[in-house]
Parts: C-alpha cells; structure tokens; sequence
C-alpha cells in the first residue's frame, strides 16, 4: 500500500495506528487514488481526515442505465428530463420529447438550459407569463454551475457568449442572484394542448452531478 500510495512504510504504518498527525489533503489524495476508491468513498475518506471533499473536476456525461430505464416507465405517465450541472440537457422521455419543444441548432450550447433561456424564444414562449422566474432561475443557476466548477471552459465560453450576445441576460446576470429552489409550479402555454400547470420537483444525483426534472401534471392534457 505505501507503495501504491507514494507514502513511506512508516508514515503509513503509524496512519493505520492513528499515531501519525492528520493527514494533509496531498496525502488523503494519495489515499484515495491508491486504494481505487469511488467518488462517495473518496468523500468519506476527506471527512474522516478533516478536510472538505474534492470538488468534481466536471458533470458526468452519461446518464445511469438505471435512471434511463426509469425515464421509460414513466413515458405514459409524466414528463421527465435530466440535466447536468453544466446545465447541458442529457435525456427526456417520450412525454417530456412531446410536452418541450426540440432544442434548435447544432453549436456547442445548444442543449444548455441557460442558452436556450437568453439565446433563443423556444422555452420562454412555452412558459409565457413564467418567463421571467425561469429567466431569474436561468441566470442564478448559471451562476451556482460556475461557482462548483470555476475553471470550466464550457461554463465561461458559455458566460462569454451570452454576456457579449444578450442584453437581457446581462441584466439578470448583474442582480447576483442565487436560487437554490428545487421544487416549483409551471404554468405552460402548448400549442397543441393548451395552457398547463406541473408541480416541478429536482432530485440530485451528486456521484454524476446530474438533476433529474419531475413533471407531475395538475391537470391531464
């Protein structure tokens, strides 16, 4: 193990005593990587050393099989999406892909919830009078993303873009805001079934960093 880990033979002896100091964060590091421990056990093996755990070096991009799965049976029954915490839109069920229209383009953010808020009128005109919540809601979640990962090319080409293209953005932008709400109702204006109301709930998968969006319909279209 003190091989695997860099440490000495002693030092590491002593740690499995608890006769050695608290370990540094180079050390639990060390740790972590030379036992192969997954995200929740590197968190536990900080914890125990004192320390706050590592932050994710970025949002997983693949959706678990198992959520996946879940989206499926949930097809005839509410909308369901999943999101990363770059904001990057990673999955939705048959009810959502027909409830949310088509996310429109091909650059780079054109499945980012922020974009699609400030640089396009897809999701504001389906939100009508709810706009500006989502907007604000937008705004401030764009702020938490770069807060968790600050040096996140993706997060702060994104941040260049919209601060250099959207008027109304920069406007939300300069409030400061930072929301933390993760239960909400949305009324929508659809084309095809009329005006719609959901109670929104966001579960957190914190392993992948993924949001999984809840539509449970007040009203059955």
């Amino acid at each position: 193990m003190a091989d695997l880990t860099g440490i000495s033979v002693e030092y590491y002896t002593r740690l499995e005593q608890g006769k050695a100091p608290r370990p540094s964060r180079e050390i639990l590091t060390a740790l972590a990587q030379g036992l192969g421990l997954t995200r929740p056990e590197r968190a536990h093996l900080f914890r125990l050393g004192g320390e706050l755990p590592p932050e994710l070096p970025g949002p997983d991009s693949v959706v678990r099989p198992g959520l996946l799965r879940m989206l499926q049976g949930l097809d005839e029954t509410m909308p369901v999406t999943v999101h990363d915490g770059r904001l990057d839109l990673l999955a939705r069920n048959k009810r959502a892909a027909e409830l949310l229209p088509p996310t429109p383009g091909t650059g780079p953010f054109a499945r980012n919830l922020a974009y699609l808020a400030f640089a396009t009128s897809v999701l504001t005109d389906l939100l009508g009078d709810s706009a500006e919540q989502f907007l604000r809601v937008a705004a401030a979640e764009l702020r938490t993303a770069l807060s968790r990962y600050p040096e996140d090319h993706y997060l702060r080409s994104l941040l260049t873009e919209l601060t250099a293209t959207s008027p109304v953005f920069r406007d939300y932008w300069e409030r400061g805001e930072v929301i933390t709400s993760r239960s909400a109702t949305k009324q929508l204006h659809h084309s095809a079934y009329g005006r719609l109301s959901f109670d929104i709930e966001l579960l957190h998968d914190p392993e992948r960093d993924h949001w999984v969006m809840l539509y449970t319909p007040r009203d059955a279209p």
